[in-house]
């Protein structure tokens, strides 16, 4: 049942028009488009070392946090969940339903992302076991908070929401502009937020060659424990 519920929730979000060009239209254009034009000044090195693991953050985030919130906060309003909770299939198996499915819709994610990446120069280089971790633990964290604003919030609010969290992220988390560009007490707290967590450390692995980098593990490891925390307590299902 929680097999067949995945497949219907994976294939949901590849036939929404919406959903596409949020998970992965918007981050290959951000990809393409900074790595082959200097509009952004990334730094030293080639421009697609710094972007590439950024956009995979920015691809966790938006399936994980801002697709699950907007997806899941409608199907509340629509009492899509209510009358999936009066099936066989019970709720903790619905929740781990469309964990299975975000989990999918990344891993089309990543390999298109990659692909692209691979294309326009990209040479990765790390331990794949950290950045598995990394994006286990950024995948906890986004859908915790995912889930959260899509169980308290009427749907047009989680709609609203979401969308300007993820607009807030992508300008301020480091995914395109580089955090060593902002003040330095800015710049502390800014390494806290998940986002910031997630791409860096993807960076620190894919383009440094850490392994299993501590602070992001760390700040990751936070955020997922909260934001699954608040999740379980506080989700009406109608």
């Amino acid at each position: 049942m929680i097999m067949s519920q995945a497949g219907y929730e994976f294939r949901t979000v590849l036939r929404n028009g919406e959903q596409l060009l949020l998970t992965l239209i918007i981050p290959m254009v951000l990809l393409v488009l900074f790595s082959a034009t200097s509009l952004l000044d990334l730094g030293a090195g080639r421009r697609v070392d710094f972007l590439a693991p950024g956009i995979l953050a920015l691809a966790v985030m938006s399936t994980a946090f801002t697709g699950q919130a907007i997806g899941t906060g409608f199907e509340r309003r629509y009492g899509v969940l209510k009358r999936l909770g009066a099936t066989p299939l019970p709720r903790g198996g619905l929740i781990a339903a469309k964990t299975l499915s975000v989990l999918g819709v990344e891993v089309v994610q990543a390999a298109v992302i990659c692909g692209v990446a691979l294309g326009l120069g990209w040479r990765p280089h790390g331990d794949p076991g950290s950045v598995i971790v990394l994006l286990l633990l950024g995948t906890a964290a986004f859908s915790g908070f995912g889930l959260l604003m899509a169980g308290t919030l009427r749907a047009e609010a989680a709609l609203a929401a979401a969308n300007l969290v993820y607009i807030l992220l992508l300008a301020v988390g480091g995914v395109v502009f580089p955090l060593d560009k902002f003040p330095g007490p800015v710049r502390d707290v800014l390494e806290l937020l998940p986002i910031s967590a997630l791409a860096g450390g993807l960076r620190d692995v894919l383009q440094d060659g850490a392994a299993f980098p501590a602070q992001p593990l760390l700040v990751l490891a936070a955020w997922a424990v909260a934001g699954l925390a608040l999740a379980a307590r506080f989700f009406r299902w109608e």
